[in-house]
């Protein structure tokens, strides 16, 4: 499997390892009694910051994953795999990272650290989309 299709999976896991741990919570929630199974709103208002957090995490995932996976989707599809191969694994560490961070804290050193590895996902998105495009 190529560098770009094997990123493309790492994303799709993170995104469902996301989904995943936040649902194992809501879970154990449901059944210690500490919310109703109704209980929940989409954001996870209701809940702690942690679990605010994670589901902003989690749909940050969700947001960048047509345009990111998107690229090297069609790289892949349009064999030019070669451009995105290159920077490949650094979007999705990039990506890990800006969760990482959310999940964390949101203290104004933590949310520019997290906007730096969006930037680094942003910059690699441009310079694809660029190469793409002239290829």
């Amino acid at each position: 499997m190529s560098p770009t299709l094997l990123a493309l999976l790492g994303f799709l896991s993170w995104t469902l390892f996301l989904l995943v741990l936040m649902e194992a919570i809501r879970s154990k929630l449901v059944l210690t009694g500490e919310v109703a199974a109704n209980g929940f709103n989409p954001e996870n208002s209701n809940l702690s910051p942690f679990m605010q957090r994670l589901a902003r995490a989690h749909a940050n995932c969700l947001e960048g994953l047509p345009i990111f996976g998107g690229f090297m989707l069609l790289a892949v599809v349009a064999g030019k795999a070669s451009v995105t191969d290159p920077l490949a694994y650094a979007l999705i560490a990039a990506r890990i990272v800006q969760s990482c961070i959310h999940l964390v804290s949101t203290s104004p050193v933590a949310v520019t650290a997290r906007f730096c590895a969006f930037a680094v996902q942003l910059a690699i998105a441009v310079y694809w989309a660029v190469k793409l495009h002239g290829t």
